[in-house]
This record gives C-alpha cells, sequence and structure tokens, in this order.
C-alpha cells in the first residue's frame, strides 16, 4: 500500500479498482463510442492509447498523466457523466488542463453523481499504479493505492 498527496480538483471520496494510461488520453475519442452509440460501459474508443484501446472505463479510477485532444474534452466528460458512462474518478499525475478541470466541475455542479478528480500526483503515483489495483481517494486529495 502507498499514499500519494495530490490537489483536489473535484474533492470528493471513491473507491475504485485502477485503470492506467501513460499516454496522454484523448478524451472525445475514448468516450465516442459511448456517448453516441449507447456502449454503456464505456470501452476505450482511442486506437492511439494502447494502455487503454477497449477496456471499459465505467466505474474505474482513470489514472493518467494529462488529457489531450479536442477542445471538447470537458463537454464530453460533463457528458459521459450525466449518462453514468463516467469513471468513478479521475487522477492526474500533471497538472489538469482547463477542459478537463471543466467538464469535472460540471459533473459536480449540474450532475448528480460527481467524479471525484485529483491532480499533480507525481511521476511516481502514475509508475507505481497498475490496472486492477484499488484506489481509494480521500476529499483532501490523498489517494491510497493497494
Amino acid at each position: 500500500m502507498k499514499q500519494f498527496k495530490g490537489r483536489p480538483v473535484v474533492p470528493g471520496k471513491c473507491t475504485a479498482p485502477a485503470l492506467v494510461s501513460h499516454g496522454g488520453f484523448n478524451t472525445l475519442a475514448s468516450f465516442q463510442n459511448a456517448l453516441q452509440f449507447g456502449d454503456k460501459t464505456a470501452k476505450c474508443g482511442d486506437q492511439n492509447n494502447p494502455d487503454l484501446h477497449k477496456k471499459p472505463m465505467v466505474g474505474t479510477a482513470l489514472c493518467l498523466p494529462q488529457t489531450i485532444g479536442s477542445t471538447t474534452g470537458g463537454m464530453v466528460l460533463y457528458c459521459a457523466n450525466k449518462m453514468q458512462r463516467s469513471p468513478a474518478c479521475m487522477l492526474f499525475s500533471e497538472h489538469i488542463d482547463s477542459l478537463a478541470a471543466a467538464g469535472a466541475i460540471l459533473a459536480a455542479v449540474w450532475g448528480e453523481d460527481p467524479m471525484p478528480t485529483v491532480d499533480c500526483l507525481g511521476k511516481e503515483f502514475l509508475d507505481y499504479v497498475k490496472d486492477g489495483m484499488q484506489i481509494t481517494v480521500a476529499e483532501d486529495g490523498t489517494v491510497t493505492v493497494e
């Protein structure tokens, strides 16, 4: 077990299995199938992300360095959350970008099921965590990996 301290962008508590991407996360490409074609497990549709491609994202602790891609990223995250197709939480090793932050905040303000979001967890966090490890997020941004 190891703990990491980050900055809570959207405070909240969460426990979920880790799903890890070591490359940038293209929000639109990843969620497109879930939002347009009804994939309720939200299998990652980004063929350029070998860590996540075709893996279900719903209910996971999505661990990533940063998001990349479309300026629609914030709205995509909000819509995925509203449609109950989002990760349980999002954990960033680097600073979160403004679009991903906007999506997480919109989900917290307008949605019924906020998605705790923590950034600045550090490179060591992303090096340590592996798919399937149990992640627990505390409101103060402490992330426990078991």
